[in-house]
């Protein structure tokens, strides 16, 4: 039994011993062009950060105010929003001047679904506060409310080119000088992030 394993493995061996098909060969790699040591791929490295300090004015995109909606007329946005850049050190550019920023903004109204859930009631019987009756989970209410949505485009005057943009949204209820407090609202909180860090 020994003899016949270690025939069949010296003749395995023997099998292995064939030549290889395969020859290695290669060419080398062809020298880089002379120009190639001097151009810079801008795209293998990081965009440079932003010097947001040196916008310092402003005008409207296309010297055209905003278009006014059934919230607000056109006037009363461009001077929430003029309002809101000005906090943020951002002053109207003279007429006749490049302006460092151009700004679009957009304003519509929403409606949103909001669920309130009762955590608690009241026992019919004997009037304290218990969780539903024999257990069961609370009734939850489902609401439509109406929400201003406030959209605000920065574009670089000199490029064109957009370099910030934000939402935020408030409700939309009450009087005419409430729904204008709502649309104050919601650009002061849509311009609280800038200048991003």
């Amino acid at each position: 039994m020994r003899r016949i394993a270690l025939c069949l493995l010296c003749l395995g061996l023997a099998a292995c011993q064939s030549p290889n098909p395969y020859t290695a060969s290669s060419l080398p790699i062809p020298p880089a062009p002379a120009q190639a040591a001097l151009a810079v791929d801008t795209s293998a490295y990081p965009a440079a950060p932003r010097d947001y300090g040196r916008y310092r004015n402003w005008a409207w995109l296309n010297d055209r105010l905003p278009a006014g909606g059934p919230l607000a007329d056109a006037a009363q946005i461009a001077e929430v929003v003029s309002n809101g850049l000005d906090q943020r050190g951002l002053r109207p550019a003279r007429a006749g001047t490049q302006a460092d920023l151009r700004v679009a903004t957009d304003l519509r109204v929403e409606r949103r679904l909001q669920q309130v859930q009762d955590p608690y009631y009241g026992d019919p019987y004997y009037g304290g506060p218990y969780r539903g009756y024999y257990n069961s989970p609370p009734p939850v209410r489902t609401y439509e409310i109406q929400v201003v949505v406030v959209t605000l485009h920065l574009f670089d005057g000199a490029t064109g080119q957009e370099i910030w943009n934000t939402r935020a949204e408030t409700a939309n209820q009450g009087s005419e000088s409430q729904r204008v407090d709502a649309l104050r609202a919601a650009v002061d909180k849509a311009l609280s992030t800038y200048p991003p860090s």
